[in-house]
């Protein structure tokens, strides 16, 4: 049995233990003596960019050999609010306190993205045509959407984020949108003065549709010299231009079929046809599309269209719409 004499002095030990600890708390201040931050050195951070695969609003990179520092920029204070609360005294006691709090710091919606700036430049080419390059080096074999004038198209730039596209004009003051999508992209521009020399129609259309311009120029027959197409083993004086591939993710595409009306030395008319295979791609399917007709020195005419296809039935037949689009008309110089 503990003596009743060791129980009252462990009993007096706790409660003036107790008490100096509540008087500590509620009444007297502490005092520390500041400790003066340790000077520290900010050493040179190396950069190095990971592997980019799929880069979407921002880049990622390692950063090495860096030491934080005590100093800091001379930044202005930030604007303190004045916040009211509830606290409660040692009995329970609801207690209104007032004590300065700082706003919580705004979203930067601009990410910053070390290295990844897009660059497009533009060239004059023959044919009154735009040679379009890219430069994305954070978005490289990445699907982009290419605007001009009313035409859309698609395209991939490889490993390095490049892609080079000549483009035949529509417009003299010629502006070319860039679209990586999420608001990403780049502005180019060019000016065309020869556009209004040369006869132009096109068609856009999204999908596996196939269409194809066929141009036979001054009565040629197909097969022959003056049959013009994207397959053509031929040449005539006109000239045939794809854009887009099928292999990207909702593909647009773009065919266009160029004349040097100005320069020509043959007059009559070159016919028009849009043509296409029917395939298990887009046998019984409906396609939307979109004509463009330039002639030299008129204004730009644009015509929606909607075109349905054979059922598969017909698979490997050849679908050949004569009246989609007019036959340039063409008198020589």
């Amino acid at each position: 049995m503990i003596p009743k004499l060791k129980i009252l002095t462990v009993g007096g030990t706790l409660c003036c233990a107790l008490g100096i600890g509540y008087l500590m708390q509620h009444s007297v201040p502490i005092y520390r003596a500041p400790q003066s931050p340790k000077p520290m050195s900010i050493q040179q951070a190396v950069l190095e960019p990971h592997g980019v695969s799929d880069v979407d609003d921002y880049a990622i990179f390692d950063v090495q050999g860096i030491t934080l520092t005590s100093a800091r920029p001379n930044l202005p204070a930030p604007r303190r609010l004045s916040h009211v609360s509830l606290e409660y005294d040692h009995v329970g006691r609801a207690m209104t306190s007032t004590h300065d709090v700082l706003p919580q710091t705004p979203f930067d919606p601009d990410i910053p993205q070390l290295g990844c700036a897009i660059t497009t430049t533009t060239t004059a080419a023959p044919m009154a045509n735009v040679a379009l390059s890219i430069d994305a080096p954070c978005y490289g074999n990445q699907r982009v959407t290419v605007h001009h004038s009313g035409l859309i198209f698609t395209e991939t730039t490889d490993l390095e984020g490049q892609l080079k596209v000549t483009i035949p004009a529509l417009s003299e003051n010629a502006v070319f949108v860039v679209d990586f999508g999420n608001g990403i992209g780049a502005v180019a521009m060019r000016q065309v003065e020869d556009l209004a020399e040369f006869g132009r129609v096109a068609l856009q259309w999204d999908g596996p549709a196939g269409f194809q311009i066929h141009a036979r120029e001054f009565g040629a027959g197909y097969g022959e010299t003056g049959h013009v197409w994207s397959g053509a083993t031929t040449q005539g004086q006109g000239m045939s231009t794809q854009l887009g591939i099928v292999d990207t993710l909702a593909p647009k595409l773009v065919e266009i079929y160029s004349y040097p009306m100005a320069g020509s030395d043959h007059s009559g008319s070159v016919a028009l046809s849009i043509e296409t295979e029917v395939t298990n791609d887009n046998c019984g399917r409906d396609f939307v599309a979109q004509s463009f007709e330039m002639r030299a020195g008129d204004p730009l005419r644009t015509r929606d269209l909607s075109l349905s296809m054979p059922n598969c039935t017909a698979t490997g037949d050849f679908l050949v719409l004569n009246n989609l689009v007019e036959d340039l008309k063409i008198a020589s110089k």
